[in-house]
């Protein structure tokens, strides 16, 4: 079998001035925000590996419990030889583990930067010599809508592949619209989905607020990234984490807050924080399985199922479209 070699397409280029000018307007709010992409440099990204081995972090370990439990039979209801789309792919190591059972003729692995994904993607095509492997770099929490041409009219049905619940991460009015956007997409395929669901508010906060530190350390780096990109003059010791379950909302938020009133300054301005004032970094939606499916059918989908962990922590959703 001839071995393919990955392609790769770069969608999403970044405007520094237009992101600079996004991240100060939220930082003037009142509240102040600050998006959560800004936890992601390369610490920030070492640092969200590390948490998902703490013992408080259940969601990777339940999820991927799941799908070692119940893979088989969620490869019975997708079928074989689609197109698999996987969203936010990372090291790719989730599709991975799933690639013997779909069997996916194309795999068209998304995240932001195709760059980030090109190791990933050679090591996987030494393993799949003869499968086809696109890597595309683009911005999908703003639009799901892939380039044109990626998904085949006919045959190799599209199956995104939606792990981790990143889907929290918008609030339930975006993330139908997010939802409705794959759904126009995958005609004769569909939608398979990792989603947190609602579980004591004790177990919710240790996962956002470990023993060790370790997510403080994350939220509190993403201070040292808008430092490198705005030019701004954030010290880390002056602020702390805070992360807290918002029943009404029904949302983990985390938060970092000024120890003292402070002045933070930048090239084109300045905030005075006081004391107790607080930066809203991150928002993760929590679902009700029941409800999640509303917001599935809403959407656009049907004949969803539904396999969900001991204590029903977490779901995972095979969705038609």
């Amino acid at each position: 079998m001839t071995t393919r070699t990955p392609r790769f397409i770069q969608t999403h280029e970044a405007d520094s001035s237009i992101e600079r000018e996004a991240a100060v307007a939220g930082l003037m709010q009142q509240p102040a925000q600050v998006s959560p992409k800004y936890f992601y440099d390369k610490l920030g990204s070492h640092l969200f590996d590390a948490i998902t081995e703490l013992p408080e972090y259940y969601p990777t370990r339940t999820e991927a419990a799941l799908f070692a439990a119940h893979g088989a039979e969620m490869a019975r209801h997708i079928g074989n030889r689609s197109t698999l789309i996987d969203l936010g792919a990372g090291n790719c190591a989730k599709a991975a583990r799933l690639m013997p059972l779909l069997d996916p003729v194309r795999y068209i692995a998304v995240d932001i930067s195709a760059d980030f994904l090109r190791g990933a993607l050679r090591d996987l095509q030494r393993d799949h010599p003869g499968l086809d492997i696109v890597g595309v770099g683009m911005d999908f929490s703003s639009s799901p809508m892939l380039p044109p041409g990626l998904v085949p009219e006919r045959g190799a049905r599209p199956v995104f592949f939606y792990p981790g619940s990143s889907i929290g991460n918008f609030t339930p009015e975006h993330a139908q619209t997010f939802l409705a956007g794959l759904h126009a997409q995958a005609a004769g395929g569909g939608l398979l989905i990792g989603v947190d669901l609602v579980k004591p508010a004790d177990v919710l906060a240790a996962a956002y607020d470990d023993a060790l530190g370790v997510t403080a350390a994350f939220n509190l780096n993403l201070l040292r990234h808008l430092n490198r990109h705005i030019g701004s003059n954030f010290d880390p010791i002056e602020w702390r984490h805070v992360a807290l379950f918002n029943r009404e909302a029904s949302r983990i938020e985390m938060h970092l807050e000024a120890r003292r009133d402070l002045v933070v300054r930048w090239q084109s301005g300045s905030r005075t924080f006081r004391q107790g004032e607080r930066i809203h970094t991150e928002s993760s939606y929590k679902y009700t399985a029941p409800g999640f499916a509303q917001l599935l059918a809403r959407a656009g989908f049907r004949n969803n199922r539904c396999w969900t962990a001991p204590q029903d922590w977490f779901a995972v959703f095979w969705a038609e479209a």
